[in-house]
């Protein structure tokens, strides 16, 4: 037996709708990331604890994000590099070559992305990241990020103990969610 909904009802729940929906605009927006949470973040570590790697593993990275490098080194740069170019420190070949104090990469897909310094044998000192970002829906793609007994320093993507927060910046799946609960409060079909 399905209950007729009252019109103060429909009313809270039309409301309730547009709440969710511009909440759910404000948790997709794409964000920028200033790479180490500060400037000159991007040079050779002192400490392995002081890693790059460290810091993208705190983090959770999603397509339409931006990575920001702000260094003061206008001799340094910042290469877009393949994994086995990751691992073996190579600058011939890049993906993409930035340049300057102030670089800005979109992540424009979901997977890994390897980043090194340009010039020789900071890489091979540890001055290189890898990001995994994760795909809209908010999982990391099947192919996984390295492990650490891949190379050293890699980033791993973090875990979250709420497997639903992930679903919840892609907006879809909370909403559901969300008007199954309204509907069964309601008693109403939606």
């Amino acid at each position: 037996m399905h209950c007729m909904a009252s019109p103060s009802a429909l009313s809270v729940l039309a409301l309730l709708l547009v709440f969710i929906i511009s909440s759910l605009c404000i948790f997709s927006e794409a964000k920028e990331f200033l790479v180490g949470d500060k400037t000159n973040s991007w040079q050779m570590p002192s400490f392995p604890s002081q890693s790059l790697n460290k810091w993208a593993e705190a983090n959770r990275f999603h397509v339409g994000d931006s990575l920001v490098w702000k260094f003061s080194n206008e001799k340094d740069s910042v290469l877009v590099v393949t994994k086995g170019d990751y691992e073996s420190c190579n600058v011939s070949n890049p993906v993409a070559a930035h340049k300057g104090g102030n670089v800005t990469v979109v992540l424009d897909r979901s997977g890994s992305f390897y980043f090194i310094s340009g010039v020789k044998g900071r890489c091979e000192k540890g001055e290189k990241m890898v990001v995994a970002v994760m795909t809209s829906g908010g999982f990391f793609p099947n192919s996984p990020a390295p492990s650490p007994s891949e190379f050293s320093s890699t980033a791993i993507p973090p875990t979250s103990s709420s497997p639903g927060l992930a679903v919840l910046r892609s907006g879809f799946a909370w909403g559901v969610l969300v008007l199954g609960v309204l509907g069964q409060l309601f008693g109403m079909v939606l």
